[in-house]
């Protein structure tokens, strides 16, 4: 992965670019918002944005995809299988110190160029994923924030033409994320479970998450609900993701017992 730093850019920003992104903060949306407004500029094919916890843990701010839930689907085993701590961009996010004033970066990576087989596999391969290009944010508050935008093998690779475009986007990227994070709703470490999952979770997420406590596996929620094994891993990833968990055993560690009124009818 190569990576360099961003100087503050004098070129312009398209105004449909910058409404675009606008949109997305504050909401569910956000990567959703900032892939359709970044195809305003060049070819993108999915959105991540991750951030990195005081305590090393990696958060899925939000994921989107021009594909259905392919994107969602793909960090949902992104966490499972811990490739958090083998992405290139959390592992140099992680390293680098709490810089006095606020730094951006950028990276960009190639498929090829991750090690790990599985991960490559997982994240890259079975999506179709060519390369990413990563707006990274070192904010002098301690946070860090990874804004990638991807390709697939539909896609011409990224040039530098692309480079400079996104470098010019950057700063909007970076106030966007900020001004989302201060906006959106914070964790509910001290609510009851009941009002978490009845104020945070649609139905659907509720009945997945009542059979993902019991133990039933992606395939049998499917069968049960009546629903793909990709829907229900999609409504596993959101659930997950407004309840401040990655994985089930994290689940298990934060909840004491499931309460009966959240239980799938029918």
């Amino acid at each position: 992965m190569k990576t360099w730093k961003l100087n503050p850019s004098h070129g312009s920003v398209p105004l449909d670019f910058v409404t675009g992104v606008m949109a997305g903060i504050g909401s569910a949306e956000l990567a959703q918002c900032f892939l359709e407004a970044m195809q305003c500029v060049l070819p993108a094919s999915h959105c991540t944005v991750f951030a990195l916890e005081g305590d090393g843990r990696v958060s899925a701010v939000s994921t989107a995809s021009a594909h259905g839930a392919i994107a969602s689907v793909t960090a949902v085993e992104y966490f499972r299988y811990g490739f958090d701590q083998l992405d290139a961009n959390m592992v140099w996010l992680a390293r680098k110190k709490t810089p006095v004033r606020s730094q951006t970066w950028m990276s960009h990576q190639r498929a090829e160029e991750v090690s790990n087989s599985h991960y490559r596999d997982v994240c890259y391969g079975q999506p179709g994923i060519r390369e990413r290009t990563s707006v990274l944010l070192l904010n002098a508050d301690g946070r860090r924030i990874a804004i990638s935008f991807y390709r697939n093998l539909a896609f011409a690779p990224f040039d530098a033409g692309d480079f400079e475009a996104i470098g010019q986007c950057a700063p909007v990227l970076h106030e966007a994320v900020i001004a989302h994070i201060r906006k959106a709703p914070r964790g509910l470490a001290g609510d009851s479970l009941h009002q978490k999952v009845l104020s945070l979770l649609g139905k659907r997420e509720r009945q997945v998450m009542t059979h993902v406590l019991a133990g039933h596996t992606t395939r049998e929620i499917a069968g049960k609900l009546g629903l793909s094994s990709t829907t229900v891993l999609t409504y596993r990833y959101r659930a997950f993701a407004k309840l401040g968990v990655r994985t089930h055993r994290e689940l298990l560690s934060m909840l004491d017992s499931l309460p009966a009124n959240i239980a799938p009818r029918g």
